[in-house]
């Protein structure tokens, strides 16, 4: 995997791709529905952190990245759950879609936090929100979700847990280019963190072995809280290697002073889909993503066999260790 001289993710066979694109020898991709959330805890410095995931580089799509828990829509995420905050009708208006759509969206949403972080956005009844998902009987849904064994449905139901919508709010949506292989619908959200829970791995009791550690999941090998500013700077310094969606929505964050602010400012922006656009021009390719100019490359055909956009060297993550200024989960 290359990136440019910053931290932006950059596959070398993108030129390729693009090329048979335009001249018709690629059928794009029929975009899966996903959703990620944008975990938020507020901090002693006064703006909130965001919590973030180290894709393994083993993954098929993007590895090495950060980026925040999430992952594609279940089917079985249409299915009727206990719900509270606002309707699935009122979801469906805010994001575009119809409301079963809405719903399928949301709950993924709350699910792959749950399996990716350990945090579960839902509660005994429509103004409470479960308190700790410790333990091993937690752990066992957990491994049983991410196995496809258990739908999200039936493990709310079984515990009698209504699904808090109200503690989201929908943030950005970007669509990945026509020219990738592997392609996502995704919804981006918002969330505080719920008092008391707290993200995976979590440290083991004091005097405990190994064991006592929970991994994140198998798609990533770290976990950190940091602060949007922070992780920008760690990007534009080549050292975090991000798809551009996930560095746009970290710059998005960095005006708000606590997770409430950020969340309350989710009900003003802008859900138009973000969808990359390649074109030749003189047998250069212009690649660029509407709203956001700092994205937008320019490749030769000399760069194409670098894999490093506008005549950049190819520079990854500086190193293997974790961001600067950020903590373990």
């Amino acid at each position: 995997m290359s990136s440019t001289t910053n931290g932006q993710w950059y596959p070398p066979e993108w030129p390729d791709r693009i090329r048979a694109l335009a001249n018709g020898e690629l059928t794009p991709a029929e975009p899966r529905r996903a959703a990620t959330v944008l975990l938020l805890r507020d901090s002693a410095s006064g703006s909130p952190a965001v919590h973030m995931l180290r894709r393994r580089t083993s993954m098929a799509f993007a590895g090495g990245a950060y980026a925040y828990p999430g992952g594609s829509v279940d089917p079985r995420d249409e299915r009727p759950v206990a719900w509270a905050g606002p309707s699935r009708a009122q979801w469906a208006v805010r994001m575009g879609v119809d409301p079963a759509t809405a719903q399928a969206i949301v709950c993924a949403a709350v699910r792959e936090t749950f399996e990716e972080a350990g945090v579960l956005l839902a509660g005994a009844s429509a103004d409470t929100v479960v308190a700790d998902t410790t333990g091993e009987d937690w752990e066992a849904d957990r491994a049983a979700l991410v196995a496809h064994e258990l739908s999200f449905a039936d493990f709310l139901g079984r515990r009698g847990l209504v699904l808090r919508s109200d503690l989201l709010g929908a943030w950005a949506r970007w669509i990945t280019p026509e020219f990738e292989p592997r392609r996502y619908d995704t919804w981006f959200f918002v969330a505080a963190l719920p008092e008391g829970q707290r993200t995976l791995p979590q440290e083991p009791p004091a005097g405990s072995g190994p064991e006592g550690s929970r991994l994140a999941t198998t798609e990533a090998d770290l976990a950190v809280w940091i602060r949007p500013e922070e992780a920008a700077a760690g990007y534009d310094r080549g050292e975090l290697l991000m798809m551009p969606p996930t560095i746009a929505t970290l710059r998005g964050l960095q005006p708000y002073a606590s997770a409430a602010d950020a969340l309350a400012a989710a009900e003003a922006q802008d859900l138009t889909p973000v969808l990359a656009r390649a074109r030749l021009v003189g047998g250069e390719i212009e690649l660029s993503w509407p709203g956001h100019d700092e994205f937008t490359k320019h490749i030769t055909r000399t760069d194409a066999g670098t894999g490093a956009p506008g005549g950049d060297a190819p520079d990854g993550p500086a190193d293997g260790t974790g961001p600067s200024g950020g903590t373990p989960a």
